[in-house]
């Protein structure tokens, strides 16, 4: 029997779902139906269009191979009939039909459908604040936004710009706009840090250091109130503590599904207004699939539904619901959330869990670090890493895992190896032993994915006792009150500026020189230990207990880690 499918939504999910169908049913027919004009592009390009990575705009919608992706490359190539322009007013389940509003003509009509693909994506969420309506105001969420904002920067329009939200998209765009075109730009985040829910709070001031070094104006925990403009154009951002000029305001404000079709056809919905699929891509009628930025997820850590709108779980279902189309009996098991951003010398990715989601899930968890060398500590290039593990005390479980690094590909390549682990409920152990491809030029023969999963289970067993790089710094800040003593665990040669810094305040005695001078260590006071990643601080929190001091912390992530977060200890150095 010869199918009719049609597929609402050809932005990624869509033509995915319908090519994969048209390979393994030939005789079928398809027809796609956008309301836009252009389809079949990758939006998470815009940022690296804007900026100039990306020189022509046809290039987020071609094939690799050049061939642009428009309504007749789909027709000649793949057999799908395409509908642009064209708007789905209307499901009616139970004639299989849809109502359809061409916005060229204006001509109303209908067609049936055999079964149906809901990929309806995903719309910008934009504040209701006054003055959005102001030029120079963009969600930069389509090709003609993006356009618009290349050309009015290449023009010279754009002397200051403000990014709303510190999110992936905003925080790309801040880039483009600071590294690429030299533009003044200032980031407004709403929450206390950025990427709020990606990162743990130490990780994100890594970024946002990195953010800082390189001339982004970050101000965190600040409230937009309002646009202000001349003769209709943005010039100014109100927030509750400031006003910054402007000539160009992204909002990167979040999103928010678009499932109103969904909803109105009487098909069931999440509290959070998602379609409800089930593993084969189905929503509550049978003969109608979802998928992409317009359904909930299964969370494979919480077993929960979540929403994750990222282009690559759009292509991955709309895949899976390709095949089932054609008979098939293909599963999506669902995601744990996996992500990456690049920012200026750093880039930031995870997966997963972060301490303060797997605590508001109800868990009972806890979150380690580790600072390492990405490669082998021999190989002449090398860059420094920082991975975070977060994990279920009770069950010694694997939660989540953030990292930040110069070498992008390289902490990608160690988050993807973790991915496996979190999607199968991997413990500690799993990751102490995760087997990892070893070469000097591209890791050490004890990975730092290795290093994390030690590091996890010597704290699990209350052999590693630790403080945070924010803590550390709180205490050296209040070192006046003579509370506590700071032991430096490094060479001499290491320590001499600290201790050539603050004489009197700042104790070292090399790690392999401690069991013969731990009468040197002051006994009323507890001890903080630091080196320059933690190890050798752990290391001498081994031998302090075995001898009997069993009052010390040592600093995760050690000096590096202090030092990356934007923290000062040595005088006009950070």
């Amino acid at each position: 029997m010869s199918l009719h499918v049609v597929v609402i939504g050809a932005v990624a999910t869509g033509p995915k779902a319908a090519c994969r169908f048209k390979r393994l049913m030939p005789e079928g027919r398809v027809t796609l139906i956008d309301k836009g004009k252009r389809i079949s592009y990758g939006g998470c390009g815009i940022p690296y269009y804007v900026s100039g990575e990306i020189n022509r705009v046809e290039e987020l919608q071609s094939t690799p191979y050049g061939t642009l992706r428009d309504a007749a490359f789909f027709r000649a190539a793949k057999g799908v009939d395409v509908l642009t322009d064209t708007e789905v007013t209307a499901i009616d389940r139970s004639k299989k039909r849809l109502s359809l509003l061409d916005h060229t003509s204006g001509k109303a009509s209908e067609l049936e459908y055999d079964r149906l693909v809901l990929a309806t994506g995903s719309s910008p969420l934009i504040p209701p604040l006054p003055g959005r309506e102001l030029e120079g105001i963009t969600a930069a969420s389509t090709l003609e936004e993006a356009e618009c904002i290349k050309n009015s920067v290449a023009r010279g329009g754009v002397n200051r710009a403000v990014v709303i939200g510190g999110g992936f998209i905003g925080l790309e765009m801040a880039v483009a706009f600071a590294d690429m075109w030299g533009i003044p730009t200032t980031v407004v985040e709403l929450r206390e840090q950025i990427l709020s829910g990606f990162l743990s709070r130490d990780f994100a001031r890594m970024a946002a250091k990195d953010l800082v070094d390189n001339g982004v104006n970050l101000l965190t925990g600040e409230k937009v109130l309002r646009f202000e403009g001349e003769q209709g154009k943005v010039t100014r951002v109100v927030t509750d503590k400031r006003i910054i000029p402007a000539e160009l305001v992204v909002l990167a404000t979040g999103a928010r599904p678009n499932t109103s079709l969904a909803a109105a056809a009487g098909l069931e919905l999440t509290e959070r207004g998602l379609i409800v699929v089930d593993e084969y891509l189905r929503t509550s009628d049978l003969d109608i699939y979802a998928g992409g930025d317009c359904v909930a997820l299964r969370n494979q850590i919480t077993g929960k539904p979540f929403w994750l709108p990222l282009g690559s779980q759009a292509n991955r279902q709309g895949r899976i619901i390709g095949s089932n189309l054609a008979g098939g009996k293909e599963r999506f098991s669902g995601a744990v959330g996996s992500w990456g951003i690049k920012l200026f010398k750093e880039s930031a990715s995870g997966a997963g869990l972060t301490l303060e989601t797997a605590l508001a899930a109800g868990y009972d968890a806890l979150s380690v670090q580790v600072q390492q060398i990405d490669k082998a500590h021999f190989y002449p290039e090398h860059a420094m890493m920082a991975l975070e593990a977060v994990i279920d005390k009770p069950s010694r479980r694997l939660l989540g895992v953030q990292g930040v690094g110069a070498g992008g590909d390289a902490l990608v390549g160690r988050i993807n190896a973790v991915v496996p682990l979190l999607a199968n409920h991997a413990t500690v152990s799993d990751l102490s032993t995760l087997e990892v491809v070893y070469s000097p030029p591209f890791a050490s023969a004890m990975d730092i994915v290795n290093a994390l999963g030690n590091v996890a289970e010597n704290t699990l067993e209350g052999r590693s006792r630790t403080l945070s790089p924010e803590e550390f710094q709180a205490l050296w800040n209040n070192r006046a009150s003579g509370q506590v003593c700071i032991l430096d665990a490094r060479a001499r040669n290491d320590a001499l500026p600290y201790n050539e810094a603050f004489p009197g305040e700042w104790l070292n005695i090399p790690q392999d020189e401690l069991a013969r001078r731990i009468d040197e260590l002051p006994r009323d006071k507890p001890l903080v230990l630091v080196c320059n990643t933690g190890l050798r601080a752990y290391e001498a929190q081994r031998v302090l207990d075995s001898l009997g001091r069993g009052d010390s912390r040592s600093v995760a992530g050690g000096l590096s880690a202090v030092g990356r977060m934007g923290f000062g200890i040595l005088p006009g150095k950070k």
